[in-house]
């Protein structure tokens, strides 16, 4: 297949600016992945599609408020988004500046904190920072939270907690696995009520994520690099639920890639890394069996992966509903569910 498969067109109307007061508060889309039968529903209503001897598994990632702002030397403004914490000094990060800063440039930023670049690993620049707190401290002091690009607004103080789900612990994520967005503390209560099992696996999800394929033939695509973790603990849940004909349900793509990529031997394996998993159609799913997801952008490895999992022209009949029914798009919009 091609990249321009995947396209398709979005009026902007329906590319969520805002979270809705209430994070269940969504339109849920479901899909059956082998008929391709839609139904338009609320998000609430996901309970009644799953059952106690399903498992669903979440990703407990949390966002880092890695967008930094500084001044160089010379007095010209620069923006930092961090893209990974190497450790409580270093980050490799993405820099937006007139011109790129070359190594042993010190960049100020705010309240005193300042950074040094070391220099380049590929696209991405190794940065310093010399200060008597932590990187996540400073961070924690005067981070933005890296919203998506095609939100066009600046971070508030309410995506401090709505660009992170209730459940996110390890922290190291630029963008949210936003599947998870729609759940809050009473829509968890009634699904353990319902006695149906939940597990956690770790994606730090990358700004790479909102990076477009550049190439039209998909086998020349290089997928960019995600630090994942599945424990021993979510691997035994995955083969309980197997043992009782229950379905593995992915909370998001995120987790899909998380437990693919720990699935590469041909079986689920505890494990962490890196991955560079990219799922195309044809992919032999290994773990996964159902998959609850936002909308994804036009061209994007996300909608890639969802189109793999069930059938393509299911994918592309079930967006363009979603655009006629002015269902909300991306990270703050609407959920769709694929089951079969």
């Amino acid at each position: 297949m091609k990249k321009s498969d995947f396209n398709y067109i979005l009026p902007e109307a329906l590319i969520a600016q805002q979270p809705l007061s209430e994070r269940t508060a969504s339109r849920l889309l479901t899909m059956n992945r082998d008929t391709g039968e839609l139904h338009d529903k609320q998000f609430s209503d996901l309970l009644d599609f799953i059952a106690s001897e399903d498992l669903l598994v979440f990703n407990d990632t949390r966002v880092i408020p890695a967008r930094l702002f500084g001044t160089k030397t010379t007095g010209g403004k620069i923006e930092i988004l961090i893209e990974r914490i190497l450790d409580e000094q270093h980050a490799l990060a993405h820099i937006r500046a007139s011109k790129s800063p070359k190594a042993g440039a010190k960049i100020q930023l705010d309240n005193g904190y300042f950074c040094e670049v070391e220099g380049r690993d590929g696209d991405l620049f190794k940065l310093y920072f010399e200060n008597e707190k932590t990187l996540l401290e400073i961070l924690a002091e005067i981070g933005h939270i890296p919203l998506p690009p095609y939100i066009e607004r600046a971070d508030n103080e309410d995506d401090l907690t709505r660009y992170q789900t209730v459940f996110g612990k390890q922290l190291g994520a630029v963008a949210a696995p936003t599947a998870g967005l729609h759940f809050d503390e009473s829509m968890l209560e009634k699904i353990r009520a319902k006695g149906v099992q939940t597990a956690f696996v770790t994606l730090h999800v990358g700004s790479g994520t909102f990076q477009p394929v550049r190439v039209e033939n998909l086998s020349e695509h290089v997928m960019h690099k995600e630090y994942f973790s599945v424990s021993q603990e979510t691997v035994d849940a995955v083969q309980a639920t197997k043992k009782r004909n229950g379905r593995v349900i992915a909370i998001g793509t995120t987790a899909v890639r998380a437990l693919e990529s720990a699935s590469r031997s041909g079986t689920l394996q505890a494990g962490f890394g890196d991955t560079d998993l990219f799922i195309l159609s044809g992919y032999e799913f290994k773990s996964v069996d159902a998959m609850l997801t936002n909308f994804h952008l036009p061209e994007s490895t996300l909608l890639m992966l969802v189109a793999a999992f069930s059938r393509y022209d299911f994918v592309m009949t079930a967006y363009q509903h979603a655009i006629e029914q002015q269902y909300r798009f991306f990270s703050y919009g609407d959920a769709m569910w694929i089951y079969r």
